[in-house]
């Protein structure tokens, strides 16, 4: 089984990108072939600095391997050191129908949080359904909001399956659902966009200080305090032991202690629960050469791959 996933390097990943990416993509590397890469062409369409660029793509390079990424059981490696893919993104694009892209409501999201409406931003599905049809995958992990792309990317393969003949198997969604929507520290869905993240490696006096940011209502500290839809709550249940939960879940509960007191507990759970990622992220930054030799491996076991599918594609296709 060959399984796809990428993120992109839109800055400094975070709890959100762990525990609603990162992680399961980790775990699955015990499953199957794994193909795992730092989306950057998919980031310009909001990235549109060089320099952060290339420097957020090399510290989600660290951090993913800080976080159990093996690049021994894993292909790890950039997605533009793939040139094909814009090749076959272009291919696909010949025969996907304006109405499939029109209604996805990633498109329409991200509009209306002010994005501009770019092409590349419309067509983000199509780019995305050449990432995972290149390399023939089987499963891909998708959160709940990354479902309707991969639906569109077997739209598309079935439409040149129709046009062409039988070019592309047709993958299927791994979707986590207790872990696809990760609290920031308003409430709302983690994400850059709304800058509400709590970022993996912050230093530990940054880190206390956004966890004690958290929003919270005017419960007095002697009242029992709502445990639906708490961040606290959300962001604990990920770090703690289920007896810690549980313990923290009957506080909520029976009121006594301040909404302080939670937060500290939340932060020694997130401080304690990075701790052996963070050794590991010293051990890869001491070695210089270590994540580029990793990437460029990954990029030619990449490239190989992706020529197998490309061949039967271009022959198809009449290239």
């Amino acid at each position: 089984m060959r399984i796809l996933s990428g993120i992109q390097p839109s800055g400094t990943p975070h709890l959100g990108n762990y525990f609603g990416m990162m992680k399961p993509a980790i775990e699955l590397q015990e499953k199957g072939e794994a193909f795992y890469f730092i989306a950057d062409l998919h980031a310009l369409t909001t990235v549109h600095n060089a320099a952060a660029l290339r420097a957020n793509s090399r510290e989600l390079a660290v951090d993913f391997l800080a976080c159990g990424l093996d690049p021994v059981r894993s292909v790890f490696f950039r997605q533009s050191d793939v040139p094909a893919v814009t090749e076959l993104a272009w291919i696909l694009s010949t025969v996907t129908p304006m109405g499939l892209l029109e209604r996805c409501h990633s498109f329409k999201d991200k509009t209306a949080r002010g994005l501009a409406a770019t092409h590349g931003l419309f067509a983000y599905p199509v780019l995305m359904a050449a990432d995972i049809l290149i390399y023939g995958s089987d499963l891909v992990p998708v959160g709940k909001d990354q479902k309707q792309h991969l639906e569109v990317t077997r739209d598309i393969a079935i439409k040149v399956n129709e046009t062409f003949g039988e070019v592309f198997k047709l993958p299927q969604p791994s979707i986590r659902e207790d872990t696809a929507v990760v609290p920031g520290l308003d409430g709302a869905k983690m994400s850059k966009s709304y800058n509400n993240t709590i970022e993996i490696f912050a230093p530990e006096n940054i880190l206390k200080k956004k966890v004690m940011g958290i929003k919270t209502d005017s419960t007095p500290v002697e009242a029992p305090k709502p445990t639906e839809d708490s961040a606290i709550l959300g962001l604990y249940r990920l770090v703690a032991s289920e007896a810690d939960f549980r313990a923290m879940e009957a506080d909520f509960l029976k009121g006594g202690v301040g909404y302080g007191d939670l937060k500290k507990r939340l932060f020694a759970g997130i401080w304690e629960y990075f701790a052996p990622q963070r050794t590991r992220r010293a051990e890869i930054l001491a070695d210089s050469g270590y994540v580029d030799r990793v990437l460029s491996e990954g990029a030619q076991r990449a490239l190989a791959e992706s020529e197998i599918v490309m061949c039967k594609v271009r022959k198809a296709v009449g290239l």
